[in-house]
């Protein structure tokens, strides 16, 4: 899972929202180049040091994990990439067996000294391993420790007490080759869905060993994958540019969309037996400002927009592109995302954490008081789904009648809570007081975007109403990340996205061990970290579910998040652009997408 910064855009200028003077359209270069953007900058692009959304992206086309999903398919299905099958499942879902398939082999790199190096299956379990060396400090290996495969955590631990580089030679049972193209991994418990995991090429995408030891700690600029692109060029920050792997196996397009869904059926005939990728190069800028942005997709420049928010209103009429993009030939793919805007509490902060009645009661009534539903369609324009609980559309667990306090706007409520556990105005300066006659003062950090500072203002206007005093602390999303992973804020907002249908995740952010991972607001409850372990062992099916609900019960009851809303992206496609069709949960979307050299944008 990722998380995103929700509020990285800045307003656009009231004039341009009110009557957009459009430049005139650019025709199309007239090469096989998909031209997109990115909103915020990539970080790099190795798997395990990847935390954002954009660097998984560049990633996923250039690495391959064993497994993918149907491009098309939708409920989503499961596919093999660079396995000949699905993975053998055996022993109650605590031993699954990889078969990659010969012939496939990573792009020419110096590293390989002019040799075609073929994947095998120790590829994989180099690439798993390297989460556990101490050296890596990998953010991401809680995602394979919970997991449980087994021996490699203690392989870690005798790196770090022993003080000597990690073994990678050492054969353990969690992950080991079982001849040149089989691997098995076998766990210390049930994982239904462990097969998730290999499905990620981000996280378990094939790394050869000799690239990563010729280039060491610049490894990040040297990805070298399997996949169908590699890295033509970059400047970071600025410019990626992409170019078609010549190494990349015939692979050809194949999907099964859903009988009723016309438009991936259509797309599905389109592309029917195509040769992949359908580009030839993929450039990426990196555009933060989103007036720029907007202003290049409409003179031509970019191929694909994700609709900033502060451009709804001129770009969307109703579900389909506005008149003036319309008549263009411009296509909108509207899509509700597997993803969760929150705010968390700190639950080690003296003032807004703990488990007495008080603190509950304190977090309930904050939570009571914010309107998601103004935010939503005031700042969001009504791009998105009001959310009810910390579990997202697309996966596990997910009901669209879930009701909860976790979305209900009620002041009168959250007056009522404040005023039963002792939060009240002693003073008559308006505001209110804590229990002991202490200052309460919530402070909310944020990015300083203009939509930041917009989404601040509702925060303070909605505390206003109940008594509340908030303050604000303004840093960038870097400085913030890392005052978090240190647990010294006491509140906090961003968007997790799913990286798999496994709606678990979404209980396991609060899932006690995770308090130093994915567990920001460091929730640590006895019986939640229980009904979270017997969650994780049952396969997909209604006592999995209830299981999930009582957990989502359970997070509304205590409050340690406060879930906003599931997001909607929208995408804006100009005349020549073929095949682009957002998967909730595979990145390589570009592997996909192509355009049509003699179509004008």
């Amino acid at each position: 899972m990722r998380r995103r910064d929700w509020l990285a855009t800045s307003a656009a200028s009231a004039a341009l929202l009110a009557a957009p003077r459009l430049p005139a359209a650019a025709p199309a270069p007239r090469d096989n180049t998909l031209r997109v953007a990115f909103r915020v900058a990539e970080t790099g692009f190795d798997p395990l040091a990847i935390g954002d959304e954009n660097s998984n992206r560049v990633a996923a086309c250039i690495f391959e994990s064993p497994l993918t999903y149907d491009h098309l398919a939708r409920p989503v299905r499961m596919v093999p990439l660079t396995a000949a099958a699905l993975p053998e499942a055996a022993d109650d879902f605590r031993s699954f067996t990889f078969r990659i398939r010969p012939g496939i082999f990573f792009a020419d790199d110096p590293a390989f000294k002019g040799r075609p190096r073929e994947l095998v299956a120790a590829d994989y379990v180099y690439a798993v391993k390297r989460y556990y060396d101490p050296r890596n400090n990998s953010e991401l290996l809680y995602l394979w420790e919970n997991a449980g495969l087994l021996g490699l955590t203690e392989l870690r631990e005798r790196a770090i007490r022993s003080k000597t580089p990690f073994d990678y030679d050492r054969e353990v049972e969690g992950i080991r080759a079982l001849d040149r193209y089989a691997f098995r991994v076998r766990l210390d418990k049930p994982a239904p869905r462990l097969a998730y995991l290999f499905a990620q090429t981000g996280l378990a995408g094939a790394v050869a060993r000799e690239v990563v030891e010729a280039y060491g700690a610049d490894i990040a600029a040297h990805p070298v994958g399997t996949g169908a692109f590699m890295l033509g060029a970059w400047r970071r920050g600025s410019r990626i540019e992409l170019v078609r792997n010549p190494r990349y196996r015939e692979r050809v397009f194949e999907a099964a969309p859903a009988e009723g869904d016309a438009q991936a059926q259509a797309l599905a005939r389109e592309l029917a037996g195509r040769r992949l990728p359908l580009a030839d190069r993929v450039e990426i800028s990196v555009i933060e400002e989103s007036q720029p942005r907007w202003l290049a997709f409409l003179d031509g420049s970019l191929d694909q927009l994700e609709v900033p928010l502060d451009f709804a209103p001129v770009a969307l009429a109703g579900g389909a592109p506005a008149p003036h993009l319309a008549r263009r030939g411009v296509r909108l793919q509207r899509v509700p995302q597997p993803d969760m805007a929150m705010t968390y509490f700190n639950m080690q902060h003296p003032l807004v954490g703990g488990y007495t009645a008080d603190k509950v009661a304190l977090r309930r009534a904050v939570a009571l008081a914010y309107d998601s539903g103004e935010e939503l369609r005031a700042l969001r324009h009504g791009q998105g789904i009001a959310a009810q609980s910390t579990v997202p559309p697309f996966t596990s667990g997910y009901d669209p009648a879930y009701r909860s306090e976790m979305g209900t706007h009620d002041p009168a409520r959250a007056m009522a809570l404040l005023d039963l556990y002792g939060y009240v105005d002693r003073d008559g300066d308006g505001w209110r007081e804590q229990p002991d006659g202490s200052p309460l003062v919530l402070r909310l950090s944020s990015t300083g975007s203009q939509l930041a500072r917009r989404v601040n203002e509702l925060w303070r206007k909605h505390m206003a109403r109940v008594g509340l005093r908030m303050e604000f602390d303004v840093a960038t999303w870097g400085d913030l990340l890392k005052r978090s992973r240190a647990a010294t804020l006491m509140m906090w907002g961003y968007t997790w996205v799913a990286q798999s249908p496994d709606g678990g995740f979404f209980l396991g952010i609060a899932y006690g061990p995770n308090g130093n991972e994915s567990n920001d607001a460091r929730f640590a409850l006895p019986a939640f970290d229980r009904l979270y372990e017997r969650q994780g062992v049952l396969p997909d099916g209604a006592g999995r579910d209830a299981l999930i609900r009582e957990g989502k019960n359970l997070l509304a009851a205590h409050m340690p998040y406060k879930a906003h809303v599931h997001t909607i992206v929208n995408d804006l496609l100009q005349p020549r652009v073929r095949g682009f069709w957002r998967h909730p949960f595979a990145r390589d979307t570009w592997v996909y997408t192509g355009v049509d050299m003699e179509t004008s944008t």
